[in-house]
């Protein structure tokens, strides 16, 4: 199975997810401020990573885990979506594919902080505001994770597109 996990900047929520995803922050409690930023590329993206798939690892059930940033892009995931899927069709898809949106687990925290550390340069101060908010919706990105994994078991589909919705902080 691919999981793939998108939010605007690539850098943030899913970024969390990978790291929840692969077992690398806590899931019992809050994470601390120092696990929040030594994550694997927590705020560490700029726009021109936009649009590219970036490996974290594989989970334990030796499952690949990306992240991607879509920035303003209304293009960016249904080419990512139509790719695999142009794949499936063909027969050249051999796993489930879960491309799982973590935009609605952001509190406005978070966007405020992103806001100021990536587009102002102001990392200090957005990276406050980012930690507030990582902590405040941690158990939000974790439900979505447990429910991307979950759905990529029982989808009758192999190319799937969670928008999550039901996710927000």
């Amino acid at each position: 199975m691919i999981y793939i996990y998108n939010c605007y900047g690539g850098t943030h929520t899913s970024a969390l997810a990978a790291a929840y995803h692969l077992n690398r922050l806590p899931r019992d409690r809050k994470p601390l401020k120092e696990e929040i930023l030594n994550s694997y590329l927590f705020d560490k993206l700029t726009s021109n990573d936009h649009g590219k798939l970036i490996h974290h690892g594989k989970d334990d059930q030796g499952n690949d885990v990306f992240s991607v940033g879509r920035g303003s892009s209304k293009a960016v995931i249904p080419g990512i979506y139509g790719s695999f899927q142009l794949m499936e069709n063909r027969g050249e898809l051999s796993e489930t594919v879960v491309i799982s949106n973590t935009s609605p687990t952001v509190p406005w925290l978070m966007t405020v902080g992103g806001f100021c550390s990536r587009a102002l340069k102001l990392t200090t101060l957005g990276r406050m505001f980012l930690v507030l908010g990582a902590q405040k919706t941690y158990k939000n990105i974790i439900n979505l994770v447990d429910a991307s994994i979950q759905s990529g078991h029982t989808a009758p589909a192999k190319v799937l597109l969670l928008n999550n919705t039901e996710f927000k902080p």
